[in-house]
């Protein structure tokens, strides 16, 4: 089993080297493409959606960790934690409001909650090695 971790400045020129960094990094635990193109996908807009929508409140950007575990052969689970506001719909949205469902149809599994620390929002993703 293969972990590592990334804290970011939840600003957007952080998330293109996050997303690339993860992609390396499942890339060289052997997952086929298709599954890394899988993951890269949904790690930009589960990166995004925390940069544009957890801080909106806030003058100052906030922080994201961003998690990966890949057991070898079998899954890769990747987590976007946020310090922010949280998840809250918003008619101001600047965009479609189409990246969760996105990140859902691409993922084997979900899950977002309030993460241990009692404030922002946590993204569990969890994809099969054989996926896709």
């Amino acid at each position: 089993m293969a972990v590592i971790t990334w804290t970011l400045a939840a600003l957007v020129e952080s998330v293109p080297r996050v997303r690339e960094s993860v992609v390396d990094f499942v890339r060289d635990r052997g997952v086929s493409e298709s599954r890394v193109q899988d993951v890269r996908l949904a790690v930009s807009e589960a990166v995004t959606n925390a940069v544009v929508h957890a801080f909106r409140e806030r003058a100052e950007p906030g922080t994201v960790v961003v998690s990966v575990v890949v057991d070898d052969g079998e899954w890769i689970e990747v987590r976007v934690i946020d310090d922010g506001g949280g998840m809250a719909p918003r008619d101001d949205s600047p965009g479609p409001g189409l990246g969760l469902m996105l990140i859902r149809r691409l993922a084997d599994h979900v899950e977002h909650r309030v993460p241990a620390g009692g404030c922002g929002t946590e993204l569990l993703m969890r994809f099969t090695f054989a996926g896709s």
